[in-house]
């Protein structure tokens, strides 16, 4: 008997860059920017003071950093390259040319800071790439999609196959990007460092 594995769910995570040297001077520098923009932004403070728990993100108010700086905006050159081969594993029929990033925006996790599970709709690809990951850091975790849909189905095994899994969760290094299709629910784990955990998220969307 032959049994399919169907309808599969691709998470894309790798090393955003292969030197060594220019990751680590690219990380410096985004570390610096996102200090800066954090200490001045007091919009996105006041926001993520009601909303984001132990932490900060600009997305309410600094989103369009790589059209702010130069650092995020070679930051998008390279993270493009990692779209294009994305958009090949999944066999779409368009081509990176087809999107644009829309949204570029800092998150920084303090200790217990928690990011609940969400989508991001209006987006076709979305990720993150991973500036400053300390020792036990959060991880972040994708859902099954079919999860709504399992109504009477049994539970499995808590040493289930990695593709029979429920939720998946993956901890990054620093300088690794992760992307996902938009539509895949996905949250960030309590973070138990006393470091903060700081990374820049993004969507990509039609032209």
């Amino acid at each position: 008997m032959k049994s399919n594995l169907l309808f599969a769910t691709q998470i894309y995570h790798t090393k955003l860059m292969t030197s060594h040297a220019e990751l680590k001077s690219l990380i410096k520098d985004l570390k610096i920017e996102a200090s800066q923009i954090q200490k001045m932004d007091q919009t996105g403070a006041d926001w993520s003071k009601y909303n984001y728990m132990n932490g900060y993100t600009s997305y309410s108010s600094q989103d369009k950093l790589h059209q702010m700086s130069s650092t995020f905006s070679d930051l998008e050159s390279l993270i493009s390259k990692h779209v294009s081969k994305y958009l090949k594993n999944l066999d779409y029929d368009v081509t990176v040319k087809d999107l644009k990033m829309t949204d570029c925006w800092i998150n920084s996790m303090n200790e217990n800071a928690i990011h609940t599970a969400h989508i991001h709709p209006k987006s076709v690809i979305s990720g993150t790439f991973y500036v400053s990951v300390p020792k036990n850091a959060s991880q972040i975790q994708f859902q099954d999609p079919r999860l709504t849909q399992f109504m009477n189905a049994p539970s499995i095994h808590l040493d289930a196959r990695f593709h029979n899994q429920r939720f998946i969760s993956v901890l990054p290094n620093s300088g690794d990007v992760i992307l996902f299709e938009s539509w895949l629910r996905h949250e960030v784990s309590l973070n138990k460092s006393k470091e903060p955990r700081i990374s820049v998220s993004f969507n990509y969307d039609w032209k």
